[in-house]
């Protein structure tokens, strides 16, 4: 039980008689108001899933006086305040949220608040109108004001639909095994005998589509090295649905297949200019994340030296350019839902992560996403800032089976050494303990080095792996699976207990490089096999009595 956008908690401390903050309580329910609803739990502490044991509401008529004291410090919000008793056999209590539809909350002086992840942040005067933007992207989902009946579908999309959810590893088995009414009841395509806008976009038919305000067209156009046009593709016939937009771009758009091949030993690998899960990304965003209440086409742009993707609209409100890689907003909840269970787009906050690391694995700049008025646009470079990280990276990846969050920072350390305020800004993330996660194993697998404390802190990828990415490979040409290594591993191990890392390397450097021996060691330890004593340069390995008892 964490908190986040749904839930917040605090301690029964929280409520003290007279003086109890009911103005910070009035906002934590105008913030759940305005955003999603959810659900204020008082009397569990914030790490922990259950009230203190033996912990009772004694006065009763708390609950009465928590309703009306949210009723005098707040503008429309509805709230439901009830005991409820833990497992543990603990009380506390459960304020719910729902979330308010038609209207903005507010408190009663006029100030409004919005919950974005976990915290309660005020809306500023300048971003009301864009607030109640994404309100209204969210009704616009479940309306049924077009009053076409729910017989009135494509039966080939519907039947499509259909057999990917139930084929689709994302949904559950109890979704899959509802029947064909009540799937799209589940996916809200339909609602008291009608289909919604979400169920016309996706499975009506063409003339209801095309009927809808502001369906998505897209305009895909190529330019000539003075941003000319030589070329363009429209997708504004209104056939297609949103699935099948996205397939149309990928199949149809002879620039995806454009690549540059780069040496590699004495093989060639070809390195696609634009990867095509970035694209597929970034696609999917502009049709999940765009506000259909409002007007404006979806431009794909192919210059000579970039792509840029234009979609009208603001980015989701809480989330800006620069905190794009940490912040996730659903504008389309609905949407956004059909098209991650059906596998089209990544799951909610890390379809930008796999972005980052796709480009930054193949040696590319990171993506530059610029927003106006009235549009947001993505840029990605063409070109490769240098085709040696392609090698470095290619060759991270494979030896360490890296996160992807590794990968990014692997990736960016590539192209240049950071300070840690430098990196900290660049993921969007509190220095030190934010960095924590992004860096991963790099340090304890060198991948990358640190020199310098406290602010002077740098990294930068290790001199000794960059050294060792320049060494042919051996003449074997035989790639050494992780079980057959760990077999390696474990009879020079049993022959020379107590080994140091440089020691086994050197009896077996013939068969496999240092990077992925430590890899391999590390795991064997964490799976109980090895047994360790000394720390990093002087730590040494021995093969745990009961695996030797083992026959």
């Amino acid at each position: 039980m964490e908190e986040g956008k749904l839930l917040d908690k605090k301690s029964l401390r929280f409520l003290k008689g007279k003086n109890t903050d009911w103005d910070e309580l009035a906002k934590d329910c105008i913030s759940f108001a305005n955003s999603h609803g959810g659900n204020i739990i008082i009397g569990i502490e914030d790490y922990d899933d259950l009230p203190p044991l033996n912990q009772k509401i004694v006065d009763k008529s708390i609950l009465e006086i928590i309703h009306k004291r949210i009723s005098e410090k707040s503008i429309n919000v509805t709230i439901s305040v009830t005991l409820e008793i833990a497992s543990n056999k603990a009380e506390y209590i459960r304020i719910y949220v729902p979330r308010n539809v038609n209207t903005l909350a507010s408190t009663t002086d006029g100030k409004y608040y919005i919950r974005i992840a976990d915290v309660c942040k005020p809306v500023m005067p300048e971003d009301i109108v864009r607030v109640a933007a994404d309100k209204n992207a969210f009704i616009w989902e479940k309306l049924t004001s077009m009053q076409v009946e729910k017989s009135k579908v494509d039966e080939k999309k519907k039947a499509n639909f259909l057999h990917d959810v139930r084929t689709s590893l994302r949904v559950s088995a109890f979704v899959k095994e509802k029947s064909d009414d009540e799937i799209l009841d589940y996916y809200e395509f339909q609602k008291e005998g009608y289909l919604t806008n979400l169920g016309i976009l996706w499975i009506g038919q063409r003339h209801d589509r095309s009927s809808l305000l502001h369906a998505p067209v897209i305009q895909i156009i190529r330019y000539n090295e003075r941003e000319e046009k030589i070329w363009k593709m429209m997708i504004d016939d209104f056939y297609l649905n949103p699935k099948e937009i996205i397939e149309s771009i990928l199949r149809d758009v002879p620039d995806w297949q454009e690549s540059m091949e780069i040496p590699n030993g004495a093989y060639r690998d070809n390195i696609l200019f634009y990867p095509m899960e970035v694209i597929r990304e970034i696609c999917i965003n502009s049709l999940v994340h765009r506000i259909y209440t409002a007007r404006g086409d979806i431009f794909i742009n192919i210059y000579r030296d970039r792509l840029e993707i234009r979609n009208p609209g603001t980015l989701p409100y809480g989330v800006t350019p620069k905190n794009i890689l940490s912040k996730s907003v659903r504008r389309n909840e609905n949407l956004s839902k059909v098209c991650f269970d059906l596998n089209l787009m990544e799951k909610e906050g890390s379809g930008y992560d796999m972005i980052y690391a796709s480009l930054l694995k193949t040696g590319k700049s990171l993506p530059y996403v610029y927003e106006d008025d009235d549009s947001v646009t993505v840029t990605i470079t063409k070109g490769f800032v240098n085709q040696n990280i392609v090698l470095l990276m290619d060759k991270a990846i494979e030896e360490f089976s890296l996160k992807q969050k590794e990968i990014i920072t692997l990736g960016l350390l590539a192209q240049q050494s950071y300070t840690a305020t430098e990196l900290s800004k660049l993921l969007n993330q509190n220095e030190e303990q934010g960095l924590r996660s992004w860096l991963g194993h790099l340090l304890e697998y060198d991948l990358v080095q640190k020199s310098g404390d406290g602010k002077g802190t740098q990294y930068s990828v290790s001199s000794k792996f960059r050294q060792l990415n320049r060494v042919k490979k051996t003449n074997t040409g035989r790639k050494i699976s992780d079980a057959y290594l760990e077999e390696i591993i474990c009879k020079d191990i049993m022959a020379h207990p107590n080994s140091s890392v440089s020691e086994i390397y050197a009896r077996i450097n013939n068969e496999i490089n240092l990077f992925k021996l430590k890899r391999m060691l590390r795991a064997m330890l964490d799976r109980g096999i090895l047994s360790s004593d000394g720390v990093r340069k002087m730590m040494r390995y021995s093969i745990k009595q009961n695996m030797q008892e083992k026959p």
